[in-house]
């Protein structure tokens, strides 16, 4: 399999009734007819050879899950992933139960975010991720710790460790704090520095976190902003 990285790992390709339709607006602002014809005729040569591109046989669209976890086997826990105190598991979530299980339903590769289960020891994830690099690109978790050590840890892991994007998790700041305190900003930051999109955890309901996020992207708009589990919000009554 190509990898993720490669320009031909992409090779879905759609033909949009939007150009055809813009270009025909376009028409109407010249005056000339020989303008008119020979944009016609351009735009007319364009959409047949997108008709033509469309049509031509391509390789097939690869099928990507776009947010899971893995975790430690308890073997892998005892020989050197432990579970962070309190986050045991209790299912199985090891990378060759994960690959039989995309296997078995046809998809080809996913994004893995970094679970609670290991909190900020990323060692797991990164070993999954050095194992298949054509299956798996990674998601790390940003530590919001008083002492700012999150940040240097996830310049490592975006810059050397290779992971694509972080994620801010609201309930993981210290108690009383907000995504929008020095560190946060700090972190919020030095992703957009680095490229990588922020997905926020507003597993809560976004209406607790809704201005802290507004004030993060007005504040550092090269941020890229991702908002993750908003299905996880309480019906109207």
């Amino acid at each position: 399999m190509a990898s993720w990285s490669s320009p031909a790992a992409a090779p879905c390709r759609f033909l949009s009734p939007l150009a055809t339709a813009a270009s025909s607006r376009a028409l109407l602002s010249f005056p000339t007819p020989t303008t008119r014809r020979r944009l016609l005729l351009s735009s007319t040569a364009t959409t047949i050879a997108a008709a033509m591109a469309a049509s031509s046989p391509s390789p097939p669209c690869k099928v990507l899950d776009s947010h899971l976890h893995v975790w430690a086997s308890p073997q892998q826990a005892k020989e050197g992933y432990p579970y962070f105190p309190g986050q045991e598991a209790t299912l199985r979530g090891d990378a060759d139960f994960l690959l039989e299980c995309m296997d078995e339903a046809g998809v080809d590769g996913a994004l893995i975010v970094q679970p609670i289960n290991h909190m900020f020891d990323h060692s797991l994830v990164t070993s999954v991720l050095k194992k298949y690099p054509s299956k798996f690109i990674g998601c790390c978790l940003a530590n919001p710790a008083d002492d700012g050590s999150g940040i240097k840890q996830l310049e490592h892991l975006i810059v050397q460790e290779k992971y694509r994007a972080v994620r801010f998790n609201p309930n993981l700041w210290p108690p009383g704090q907000k995504m929008t305190n020095e560190v946060g900003r700090s972190l919020f930051a030095k992703a957009g520095e680095l490229g990588a999109p922020v997905g926020i955890m507003t597993m809560k309901g976004i209406g607790l976190y809704i201005q802290e996020i507004e004030e993060l992207c007005r504040d550092y708009p090269e941020t890229t902003v991702i908002l993750d589990h908003m299905a996880f919000c309480k019906p109207p009554t």
